[in-house]
């Protein structure tokens, strides 16, 4: 008899490698991953953005077009150097000015009060900058090339004593390029004590008052030399908007704008907190406007008549 479970000749089955008994553990396959005719397997399949041969034409085309840029703004400046009115008619134009508005020219030398204060306040780099801030031309690009329009603030003093004489009145993108010009041909013909005393031959003060002669003999009834830190900072502050701060109508508003300006030249290490602090406690008294008196003389170190 053959035993169950032998075949005839007595060797028993090879046990099936898909059937084993109870317990046993299927052997495990591993099948190879197909790969499709001319595939990238075995080769570099990094992005594409870290291949360094693509990354370095890349570079060199952002170069190249940063330089294309360059040249064409530097070739645009330079044709506007040429078509803009020269810097050398500034203090003419600014003594026809004065001459319009009853002001001798020049006026008195610029006291160190009143060009620290305007300088903390409208320019803390006056000294140092070519007459433009590069970062404030370059928002004012952004917002016209955006959309919005211009974007206000960051004129330098030289700046805006271009607008006060070259483009007065102007606006938009045209007079803002011919303003930025100027300025520069303005820093490179004067010294930096020249375009103050311009300035403040000039600017408006509110009131009538033109030159920063007339505002110091019309609000306090001294000369500029006289001035002391609370009438320095109110004045320094009136220029940005002669209306808006004007301690006759706005006495309020004034006294911010006072406040701020002590604060800017605490800021640029010229007052310290307490200095500045006395000085806003000291209340800033106006002349009656029947006794206000005109700007001073050439050569005179008191203000004049008083103006009727």
């Amino acid at each position: 008899m053959t035993a169950r479970g032998q075949v005839p000749g007595g060797t028993a089955p090879e046990p099936s490698p898909f059937c084993g008994r109870s317990g046993d553990t299927l052997p495990e396959f591993s099948v190879p991953a197909f790969t499709a005719p001319g595939s990238a397997a075995g080769r570099d399949i990094r992005p594409e953005r870290l291949r360094p041969g693509r990354r370095r034409r890349r570079i060199r085309r952002t170069v190249a077009v940063l330089c294309a840029l360059a040249f064409l703004a530097v070739s645009a400046f330079g044709a506007l150097l040429l078509v803009t009115p020269s810097a050398r008619q500034a203090q003419a134009i600014a003594r026809a000015r004065d001459h319009a508005h009853g002001v001798a020219y020049p006026g008195p030398p610029v006291p160190a009060r009143f060009a620290a204060a305007l300088v903390a306040t409208e320019d803390h780099r006056f000294y140092s900058d070519p007459g433009v801030d590069p970062f404030a031309v370059g928002r004012v690009a952004l917002g016209y090339l955006s959309g919005h329009g211009s974007q206000q603030g960051g004129a330098t003093i030289t700046q805006q004593l271009a607008k006060m004489l070259y483009t007065p009145g102007q606006s938009g993108p045209a007079g803002e390029v011919e303003q930025v010009v100027m300025a520069v041909k303005l820093n490179f013909s004067y010294s930096k004590a020249q375009i103050l005393q311009m300035y403040a031959d000039v600017a408006y003060f509110g009131q009538d008052y033109y030159s920063l002669g007339a505002a110091s003999c019309g609000y306090f009834g001294v000369a500029p030399a006289r001035l002391t830190w609370p009438q320095a900072a109110t004045l320094a502050g009136l220029v940005q908007a002669p209306s808006a701060y004007d301690p006759v109508t706005h006495p309020a508003l004034a006294r911010e704008r006072e406040a701020h300006v002590l604060s800017r030249l605490v800021a640029t290490g010229t007052l310290s907190q307490a200095q500045a602090s006395a000085a806003l406690a000291k209340p800033v008294r106006l002349v009656p406007r029947q006794l206000a008196r005109s700007a001073p003389l050439p050569g005179t170190p008191t203000c004049g008549r008083t103006r009727t």
